[in-house]
């Protein structure tokens, strides 16, 4: 597989790793590659936390953007983010005629659920990022913290390794604009309240300029109703916690696939529409 070297050096500018030191990349660019020339169905499987919904919804966009045949899933399970659930697999995903399933955030765990998964003919890329010991054999897993892994940076959330797949993609494609997804990964990865350095203080860093000039509907929309006038980490801090409930419940998991909506939708009528609805619920 080839990839053009000034693409590759794109990444010096962007002064975040190389993907490809990410164990597997090459063989889920591969796979993905396949897909989108074959026009395979494509079903991206995320969490309900604001982290899967941004993960899922950057990873929605660059593959509408190579025209892919591809749909998304919100997990509606809330007491086991880390697992795939078997039940979507078969009653949902396997109806849907997917012939490839990318997770975001989640399945480093789910042996039986990846069997199950080839099983019904179906290949499986797993992003995540937790620390796990199990070794699946029958899945491409992405995750820098996997056995056998040496990624020199250990702390990106769900959004931010969708990220570095969605990087690999482009340099394949020769994506010259792939950087601006990296507001999505801005709104991820502080939604994790975590200490943002090395890498991720790149993304949010980089992601903070892009976001000040961003085409995407959704955050437009989230900006104008919540009366953001300035764009830094503090405020869109702020905002993902405002998206960010202090209780999950059914109806939150209802929110969250509105939310990928809200993220990937070309229609800024449809955008503030939902941005005023998902503020009203979270209010209520």
């Amino acid at each position: 597989m080839e990839i053009r070297q000034d693409n590759a050096n794109n990444l010096n500018f962007l002064g975040i790793h190389d993907p490809f030191r990410l164990k597997n990349m090459g063989h889920a660019l591969k796979r993905i590659i396949k897909a989108v020339n074959e026009r395979e169905k494509i079903v991206l499987y995320g969490n309900c936390d604001l982290d899967g919904v941004t993960a899922v919804s950057l990873l929605f966009l660059v593959l509408k953007y190579l025209n892919a045949d591809v749909e998304y899933l919100i997990s509606d399970d809330i007491n086991d983010k880390l697992n795939i659930n078997s039940g979507l697999i078969k009653n949902h995903i396997k109806f849907l005629g997917a012939k490839l399933i990318i997770t975001t955030g989640c399945g480093s765990q789910s042996v039986s659920q990846v069997e199950l998964c080839k099983k019904l003919g179906m290949d499986i890329i797993v992003t995540d990022y937790h620390k796990c010991n199990n070794v699946i054999s029958e899945a491409v897993v992405i995750n820098p913290n996997q056995k056998g892994c040496n990624y020199a940076f250990k702390e990106l959330t769900a959004v931010g390794v969708a990220f570095k797949l969605s990087q690999a993609i482009s340099m394949y494609y020769e994506m010259k604009s792939i950087s601006k997804y990296l507001d999505l990964v801005v709104l991820g990865t502080l939604s994790k309240e975590i200490k943002i350095t090395g890498e991720n203080k790149e993304m949010v860093d980089q992601g903070i300029y892009h976001l000040t000039y961003t085409n995407n509907y959704g955050f437009k929309a989230l900006l104008k109703v919540y009366g953001i006038k300035t764009i830094n980490r503090e405020s869109i801090f702020k905002l993902s916690m405002n998206m960010t409930p202090s209780s999950v419940s059914n109806r939150y998991i209802d929110n969250s696939r509105i939310a990928v909506e809200l993220f990937t939708t070309e229609n800024m009528d449809r955008a503030v529409q939902i941005a005023k609805y998902l503020k009203n619920e979270i209010v209520e």
